[in-house]
C-alpha cells in the first residue's frame, strides 16, 4: 500500500509539490524556504519540503482544499540545482479534493495528479487522461507521454491522439491552454498543437518539433536547448531569452524584446525586428532553407523570405 501524506488547507496556497520552490535559484529563500511550514493548514505542520521529498520517496500527497497557482511545477525532475541529475526520475501521485489554481504541472516529466474539482487554465505540461480513480479527474505528463508512451492509459477528450513509434506523434486538439509544453523533453517526436499556447513553450526541450497553429505567449523558446518550435502566428515578448541551441520559427510578428541572452540557436522570422548583440541577422545556410521548407512544408522562395536571426 502506497504511503500517503495528508495536508488540509483552508485557503489557497501555491507552489505546493513544486520541486523548484518557485524557482529558488531567483529569489533565494526571500519568497518560499522549503524547510519553512505551509501557510493555512489546519491539523498539521508539514512544510513544502515534506511534500516534496514524500513525492521523490515514491509516497502520494493527498491535499483537501484548494491549492493556488503552480502545483506541481517540475514534478519528477531531479534538478541539478539541488545535487539533482537534472533528470526525470519517478515519483508518487498528488490527489486533490478540491480545485487547482492555474499553471498546474508547469514543466512536469512524470507523477500524476488527481483532481475532484476544476483546473484553471493556463494548465501546465499536462493532459487528461481517462481516470483510474472515480470521483476524480487524472492529469499526466506530456513530455513523460513522449518519453515512455501512453501504456494502458486512454486520452480523456478523444480530440486528442499519438502515434506511438520510433519517432511518436502527438496532437493537441482540445482547446486547452497550456504552458511550457514539450518541457525537457529528449526523445525525436513530433507535437502539434491545435489553438493558442501560453508561456514558455519548448523550454529546455533538447529534440523534437512543436508546431503550434496558433499564437504564442511569452518566453516562447525560453532555454530552448535543441529541436524546433514552430509557431504560426505571433509569439509574446521575450521569446528565445536565454536560447541555447534549436531553431525558432514563426510567421506572424514578435512583441519585442526577443533574443535577450541568448547563446545559441537560431530565429527565422520574415520581418526585420530588434536583437540585442551579440544576436544579429545572419544569412541562412543551404541547410537552414532545407529546414524551413521541411517544417514550414513550403518551397524554397517562401523560404528565402525568412530572417535568421543568431550568432554569426
Amino acid at each position: 500500500m502506497t504511503d500517503t501524506l495528508t495536508l488540509k488547507i483552508t485557503s489557497p496556497v501555491s507552489c505546493l509539490c513544486d520541486f523548484t520552490y518557485n524557482f529558488y535559484w531567483q529569489h533565494k529563500g526571500s519568497e518560499l524556504e522549503p524547510n519553512t511550514p505551509i501557510p493555512d493548514q489546519s491539523g498539521s505542520d508539514h512544510t513544502y519540503q515534506d511534500l516534496v521529498e514524500h513525492l521523490i520517496s515514491g509516497g502520494d500527497v493527498h491535499i483537501t482544499g484548494n491549492p493556488g497557482s503552480r502545483l506541481a511545477s517540475s514534478l519528477g525532475v531531479d534538478l541539478k540545482y539541488f545535487g539533482g541529475s537534472g533528470k526525470a526520475i519517478e515519483t508518487g501521485s498528488i490527489i486533490i479534493d478540491g480545485d487547482t489554481g492555474t499553471r498546474m504541472g508547469i514543466s512536469m516529466v512524470s507523477g500524476r495528479i488527481y483532481v475532484s474539482g476544476t483546473v484553471s487554465e493556463p494548465m501546465g505540461n499536462v493532459v487528461e487522461v481517462v481516470s483510474d480513480m472515480k470521483g476524480y479527474r487524472c492529469f499526466k505528463s506530456i513530455t513523460d507521454i513522449l518519453h515512455n508512451g501512453m501504456e494502458d492509459d486512454e486520452f480523456y477528450n478523444t480530440k486528442n491522439i499519438i502515434n506511438e513509434g520510433e519517432i511518436p506523434y502527438l496532437r493537441l486538439a482540445d482547446g486547452v491552454l497550456r504552458d511550457t509544453i514539450g518541457a525537457r523533453n529528449n526523445r525525436n517526436a513530433n507535437i502539434e498543437i491545435e489553438g493558442d499556447v501560453a508561456l514558455s513553450t519548448g523550454i529546455l526541450m533538447r529534440n523534437g518539433i512543436i508546431s503550434i497553429e496558433g499564437n504564442a505567449g511569452m518566453n516562447t523558446g525560453t532555454l530552448l536547448s535543441g529541436g524546433t518550435v514552430m509557431v504560426k502566428g505571433n509569439v509574446g515578448e521575450f521569446a528565445a531569452a536565454n536560447m541555447r541551441a534549436g531553431n525558432l520559427i514563426f510567421t506572424g510578428k514578435t512583441l519585442g524584446y526577443m533574443c535577450a541572452n541568448m547563446h545559441g540557436g537560431a530565429v527565422f522570422i520574415k520581418s526585420d525586428v530588434k536583437v540585442i548583440p551579440p544576436i544579429k541577422k545572419c544569412q541562412p545556410t543551404s541547410n537552414d532553407l532545407k529546414m524551413l521548407m521541411d517544417i514550414l512544408e513550403t518551397n524554397r522562395l517562401d523560404a528565402m523570405m525568412y530572417r535568421k536571426y543568431a550568432i554569426c
